[in-house]
């Protein structure tokens, strides 16, 4: 009898292709080195960085969809989610509710109605992301898990939009600590919308990945770098240290059980 040490095989999947690899890994790469820029920019340059970083997002995950959960996943996801945001975000605009009164100016592109066409690929670009952690925390509580990461993610990300008068907020409430632009009500609509949509994502996807399916590091990379690139904006290009600080503490204390998670490693990683 051997004495040798046997580890149990685990049910991993067996990954893609190279080709698909450099794909995922290069729009990823266009992705990141947008943000990288976004502080670097000025004018109509940032216009178009702000646009595409966007839709390079977006793409980024729609390919890890594809290639991960396959075609069915992909299409749904894609689907349910730009019906979902461009819905909400309509009745955001016409009604301030759930979000507040705000109104969205050009410099984010082409408009449908009032909401620019890229906002609803933002939704597109967090969405499967998010539902991926969400789905690992927890099989039960999904929507409230996800939720929550959607809306610290937006702790970061409107400020932003808000100072480079992007998005304009009517401040009637009081605003969220050390964000001056943004009403209580913004962090509330997120929480709210992004539970929704993650329970109508969690019911309609297939939970099951493909058997040459793409690895999580493109989700992990985009989850992490969020956190890391929002607090080297606020600390050194926005000199917002209170923001950053803020933002930071909520968004790491709530992808914590996702990153504990994927460090421990269970089978199927």
């Amino acid at each position: 009898m051997s004495l040798r040490h046997y580890t149990p095989r685990r049910n991993r999947s067996k990954g893609v292709s190279s080709a698909a690899r450099i794909i995922l890994g290069t729009v990823l790469a266009i992705a990141i080195l947008l943000q990288v820029a976004y502080p670097l920019s000025h004018g109509q340059i940032l216009k178009w960085v702000t646009i595409f970083g966007f839709y390079a997002g977006a793409m980024t995950m729609v390919l890890h969809a594809i290639y991960s959960f396959g075609w069915r996943y992909a299409i749904t996801y894609v689907g349910v989610t730009l019906l979902f945001a461009f819905a909400v975000e309509q009745v955001g605009v016409q009604t301030g509710w759930p979000f507040g009164d705000h109104t969205f100016n050009s410099s984010l592109g082409v408009k449908i109605y009032d909401v620019p066409l890229v906002i609803p690929f933002v939704w597109l670009m967090l969405a499967h992301p998010i539902l991926v952690a969400a789905r690992r925390v927890s099989r039960n509580w999904t929507f409230i898990y996800g939720g929550a990461v959607m809306m610290a993610w937006h702790l970061f990300i409107d400020p932003q939009l808000a100072t480079a008068h992007r998005v304009q907020w009517t401040l009637t409430t009081s605003h969220v600590p050390f964000e001056k632009e943004l009403p209580l009500s913004n962090p509330a609509g997120w929480l709210f919308t992004g539970m929704l949509l993650m329970a109508i994502l969690h019911l309609a996807l297939p939970k099951e990945r493909r058997k040459h399916g793409a690895e999580f590091a493109t989700v992990d990379i985009f989850l992490t770098w969020t956190l890391v690139v929002g607090l080297v904006d606020y600390l050194f290009f926005f000199h917002r240290p209170e923001t950053a600080l803020f933002a930071g503490i909520a968004y790491a204390f709530i992808l914590a059980p996702y990153c504990f998670s994927r460090w421990l490693g269970q089978p199927g990683d």
